[in-house]
């Protein structure tokens, strides 16, 4: 039976690698929106080879340049944030959710109030509304499926479980760009060095997060929201091959590891096959050729977000929300060269700290409109905070 799919940010990593698992069983998928970014000689491209319903563009002003592209073929075309909303609510079976940041938000949750089962690569809308977002998912009997793969790993881990049995969950990281760097050089490190991951092929922001182990922290929330579980049974693990995803570790002593290749088409296609397991075409690994596996403890001095991340658990209510905004700016001052790499982490710091103290809004009911409120004030007090440097 053909499935009626979309891809929110198909232009990303995410988004290519589903449309290239898509492209080997065209027969099966009947696309219905695709949305991407600045790149729309790219988005038109796919939307003319999936003969999309709809194309949007996050940006109005590549609007004309889109619709350009596709005169023609009878693909609509628009722009902005409304109207990925409405492309996201348009009905569909299966709803890919690989918009970058905050933004994909709104979008994933206008697909779980159809009743779409969303595979979710955007780890920042567990963060910020994990609540909301599951909430809205059981009234409208939608499915969270994840794709980080990390946390498909600890999905795959749990069928046949029951989670009560669960004593923890270990999610590994790579280290990123720096984990070999000596402290007292990561102040010094360039744009182009931490642009640059040493095993996963990734856009620019995320594989600077996973430098600064930013994204790890926002998986160790996302863990959380996503489980159920208390965030004590949560551990990171570096793992630098990034071969082993995850462990789960049970009541009897177990440990059921999931391991394969760095490759985000094993948990994309997971979730997009779910619940048959098909052939997914990533290398199979040859565990006598690879010899061995490392494990270490992350330093916490070198990625103190991962100690900002449980401070966030700890908080609760619409911390993830700052603590994600204040991500975000900090990564464009990273990105803009107005801070240096170690500055990142100061900054996302500072602005806990001040919002904090402001426990109305952070113990705001978790809302859309109290979300936004509460991101809107974190990226404003992180932009005076780099602008200031106090």
């Amino acid at each position: 039976m053909t499935r009626r799919i979309s891809i929110f940010g198909a232009t990303g990593s995410i988004g290519e690698s589903t449309i290239d698992l898509i492209h080997r069983d065209p027969e099966a998928y009947e696309v219905v929106a695709l949305t991407g970014g600045h790149n729309v000689a790219r988005l038109a491209q796919q939307a003319r080879a999936l003969g999309a319903e709809v194309a949007v563009t996050a940006h109005e002003e590549n609007l004309e340049e889109l619709r350009a592209r596709l005169a023609g073929t009878g693909i609509e075309a628009a722009a902005g944030e409304a109207a990925i909303e409405e492309a996201a609510r348009r009905p569909a079976d299966w709803v890919m959710s690989a918009i970058v940041g905050a933004a994909g938000l709104p979008p994933g949750l206008a697909a779980l109030e159809q009743g779409a089962t969303l595979a979710l690569a955007n780890k920042e809308s567990l963060v910020t509304a994990g609540p909301l977002v599951l909430a809205t998912a059981r009234k409208h009997g939608a499915r969270l499926l994840p794709v980080d793969s990390e946390h498909s790993a600890v999905f795959q881990g749990l069928v046949g479980e029951e989670i009560d049995a669960v004593e923890r969950i270990i999610i590994t990281a790579s280290g990123g760009a720096f984990r070999d760097w000596p402290l007292e050089k990561l102040a010094e490190a360039t744009l182009e060095q931490a642009s640059s991951h040493p095993n996963w092929d990734m856009g620019q922001r995320i594989t600077i997060d996973s430098a600064s182990m930013f994204n790890k922290a926002l998986e160790l929330i996302e863990t959380r929201e996503f489980f159920g579980v208390d965030p004590e049974k949560i551990e990171v693990l570096v793992h630098p091959q990034s071969l082993v995803h995850a462990l789960v570790g049970f009541n009897d002593g177990a440990l059921m590891a999931h391991v394969g290749p760095a490759d985000m088409r094993h948990a994309i296609g997971y979730a997009l096959h779910w619940p048959a397991r098909r052939h997914v075409p990533v290398d199979r690994l040859d565990l006598a050729q690879i010899g061995r596996l490392e494990f270490r403890a992350p330093d916490e001095r070198r990625w103190p977000a991962l100690r900002l991340a449980r401070e966030v658990m700890a908080e609760g209510g619409l911390s993830g929300a700052v603590f994600n905004a204040a991500k975000e700016t900090a990564l464009d001052g990273f990105i803009a060269g107005r801070i240096n790499f170690v500055r990142m982490s100061e900054v996302v710091e500072e602005v806990l700290t001040r919002l904090s103290a402001d426990h109305g809004l952070i113990h705001a009911e978790i809302t859309l409109d109290n979300v936004r409120a509460a991101d809107d004030m974190a990226r404003m007090t992180a932009r005076n905070i780099i602008e200031t440097g106090a």
